[in-house]
């Protein structure tokens, strides 16, 4: 996710449409000195109707940036109730597991760390899940050798997680460790983590129609082409001016668009799982009353990942 940064607006915009506005800029000069210097006046094109298409177009870019940006909000919201739902998770865990023998209090200690390290696991899996990564480098340090072995092979590793995680819940209820109200509780808690998930599968899954990616970006080029032509016999060599700063606005909404359509695509448009994953990491070691806790996910040249 790119972090807004006031000082350096020009250079990331630049860096964000840079070609585009130079190929843009570099046919609206051809076309003016054709014009001009070649004296072709049949180029000039003084009765294209370009506003009607300019809102055609505009309509249409503002419909399918929409839906992207409805994409990418959702992605963000599930996330959110991911992190928010982790957080239940390890107070129920950590405050509601209890036995009454001294003699069982390191088995529940055990249990309350394997369960919390099994939800931190599960959160990195599933941002390598929705990212089409490798999960094992990342969950590694939170599940024993037999557990990573044993889930090699999963085709949806976050699942598989979440089933231990649920046999543990069962197993501490059938020692008597919670009773049947609080199993129902922590199981609620897994249920609406099994939910977000699958709202950002959803999301993953279901790109958008491809009619919606390539009929916009089919009449904005179109819109680019025709947009000197019209104005080159009242702009002159001034044509570049207005031709290609309209140009670069019609070229931007349609790049912004296809830049947020898949916000798990591993790219600096995406929301930062990394950040957020990292965040429920910290979170959920705290509760288990761990000082040495890895630090925040830092922003790496403006860029939070």
């Amino acid at each position: 996710m790119i972090l807004p940064r006031t000082r350096q607006l020009v250079l990331l915009t630049i860096q964000y449409m840079g070609k585009a506005l130079l190929v843009l800029l570099a046919y609206d000069v051809i076309v003016v000195t054709a014009f001009i210097t070649g004296h072709l006046h049949w180029s000039a094109l003084e009765e294209i109707p370009l506003s009607l298409f300019g809102s055609a177009i505009g309509v249409l870019l503002a419909f399918r940036n929409t839906n992207s940006y409805g994409r990418w909000w959702e992605a963000r919201t599930l996330w959110g109730a991911i992190v928010n739902n982790s957080r239940s998770w390890g107070r129920q865990v950590t405050t509601v597991i209890r036995s009454a023998k001294p003699s069982e209090q390191d088995e529940i200690q055990e249990m309350q760390h394997r369960m919390i390290y099994l939800q931190i696991a599960w959160c990195h899996a599933l941002r390598q899940h929705l990212r089409r990564l490798d999960p094992f480098a990342e969950i590694g340090s939170f599940l024993s050798p037999e557990e990573i072995e044993e889930l090699r092979g999963q085709s949806n590793l976050p699942a598989a997680i979440q089933q231990k995680q649920s046999a543990l819940v069962r197993d501490a209820l059938d020692r008597g460790w919670i009773d049947s109200m609080q199993w129902r509780a922590l199981d609620e808690s897994l249920n609406d983590l099994v939910d977000a998930q699958g709202g950002a599968e959803r999301i993953k899954n279901t790109p958008m129609p491809r009619q919606y990616d390539f009929l916009p970006q089919l009449c904005t080029h179109l819109y680019c082409m025709l947009l000197p032509l019209a104005m080159v016999s009242s702009l002159g060599w001034f044509t570049p001016l207005g031709s290609t700063l309209v140009g670069f606005i019609f070229l931007a909404l349609d790049k912004i668009g296809r830049d947020l359509e898949d916000p798990f695509d591993n790219t600096i448009h995406d929301i930062p799982l990394t950040s957020i994953t990292r965040t429920i990491e910290i979170n959920l070691r705290q509760m288990l009353g761990e000082t040495d806790l890895p630090p925040v996910s830092a922003p790496i040249q403006g860029i939070l990942w």
